[in-house]
C-alpha cells in the first residue's frame, strides 16, 4: 500500500540518484499572458525526467530484498527506460529496455548511453509490456514496471514533497497523465499533506484513458492512442494508479497538439528550458484555464528529452 511514510522513505533513499529540481518563474510569461505560473523542472533532473526517481527507489528496494538480483528489465516510450539503465549502470545490473518502434533517436541514444541491452518493439504499450514480462521470464530478471507498482508511486510521489516546500501557500499543481504513476504519487503526498490545494490531471486528447476511465467509474482501454507527446501514450490506466487518482485528483482536463505545441514554445521563449512535449502538456493546461495572477499554480515539466532535431517544429 501507499502512504506518506513510503514516500519521505523514498525521498530519502533516492537521493544519490534523483536531485531536488528548482521551481522556476517567469515574471514576463505573468505580465505578459495574465498567468503566474511556476514551474517544476524535472527536464533538469538526473536523465532528465522525473523517471528517476521512482526507478530508483523500485531497484534500489528490490536489491535490499534480494541482493542476488542479476538484472532487471522495463518497457519504455523512453524516459522510464533511460532511469532504469542508469540506475542499472549505477548499481552494476544488466538492464533490458523494450522500446517502441517509434521512439525518438534521443530516447534511444540516451538508453545507449548507460549500456542496456535494447529491443524495439510495436508501437503500443501492451506490445511492449508483454514482450518485457518474455524477457523476465526467460532472463529471470526483476521487472522495473513503468507506472504501476507501489514503490515506483512513492518515487514519484516525492516530486510532491518538494513542491509543498519548494512553494508557500500553492493553490493548484498540474500534473501529466500517461499510466497514471506520476499524478499517484504527487496527488496523494499533497492531498495527504494539505487537502486544499487542488491537483489537476492533464492529458493529450489523443491519449486520455485516465480521464475515460474516470468519467465511466472503471478502468477503460482506448482502442488506440495518438500525440506528439510520446511519453504519455497509454492506452489504459494502471490498476493500482485508477483508484489513487480517482481518490486524490480534483479534475482531469485535456489538451491538443496544437496547444502542446504552444506550450513548449512558451517554455522556451519565457523560461528559457526546453521540454519534450510530454513535460508541456502541464504548461499547456495551465494557459488554457488562464488562473490569473492572485493563484500559485505550479505546473509539473516532467522531462526534457527532446530530439533535437524537431526543436524548429517548436520555434
Amino acid at each position: 500500500m501507499l502512504n506518506i511514510q513510503k514516500i519521505n522513505d523514498a525521498h530519502n533513499s533516492i537521493k544519490d540518484f534523483a536531485k531536488v529540481t528548482p521551481v522556476v518563474y517567469s515574471e514576463a510569461l505573468e505580465y505578459d499572458l495574465g498567468n503566474k505560473l511556476i514551474l517544476k523542472a524535472e527536464n533538469l533532473q538526473t536523465t532528465n525526467s522525473f523517471k528517476i526517481r521512482g526507478s530508483s527507489n523500485c531497484i534500489i528496494n528490490r536489491v535490499k530484498a534480494f541482493p542476488d538480483t542479476k538484472g532487471v528489465v522495463t518497457a519504455s516510450s523512453g524516459n522510464h527506460g533511460q532511469a532504469v539503465a542508469y540506475v542499472a549502470y549505477r548499481l552494476g545490473l544488466s538492464a533490458t529496455i523494450v522500446m517502441p518502434k517509434t521512439a525518438p533517436k534521443a530516447k534511444i541514444n540516451a538508453v545507449n548511453r548507460w549500456g542496456a541491452k535494447i529491443e524495439l518493439c510495436g508501437t503500443t504499450s501492451g506490445e511492449r509490456l508483454s514482450r518485457m514480462q518474455q524477457i523476465a521470464d526467460e532472463e529471470g530478471y526483476f521487472v522495473v514496471p513503468p507506472y504501476d507498482h507501489y514503490d515506483i508511486i512513492a518515487g514519484q510521489g516525492t516530486i510532491g514533497k518538494e513542491i509543498m516546500e519548494q512553494v508557500h501557500d500553492v493553490d493548484a499543481v498540474l500534473v501529466p497523465i500517461g499510466g497514471g504513476g506520476l499524478i499517484s504519487g504527487i496527488s496523494y503526498y499533497i492531498k495527504h499533506t494539505n487537502p486544499k490545494v487542488q491537483v489537476i490531471g492533464v492529458e493529450p486528447k489523443g491519449s486520455n484513458s485516465m480521464g475515460v476511465s474516470i468519467e465511466r467509474g472503471s478502468i477503460t482501454q482506448l482502442d488506440s492512442t495518438k500525440s506528439i507527446a510520446d511519453g504519455l501514450l497509454s492506452l489504459k490506466p494502471g490498476d493500482l494508479t485508477f483508484p489513487i487518482v480517482r481518490e486524490n485528483v480534483d479534475r482531469i482536463i485535456t489538451v491538443n497538439e496544437d496547444e502542446i505545441s504552444n506550450a513548449v514554445s512558451k517554455c522556451i521563449e519565457y523560461f528559457k528550458i526546453v521540454p519534450e512535449p510530454s513535460g508541456a502538456v502541464t504548461v499547456a493546461g495551465a494557459l488554457k484555464t488562464g488562473w490569473g495572477k492572485n493563484k500559485k499554480v505550479v505546473a509539473v515539466v516532467s522531462g526534457g528529452n527532446f530530439d533535437m532535431e524537431r526543436i524548429q517544429e517548436f520555434i
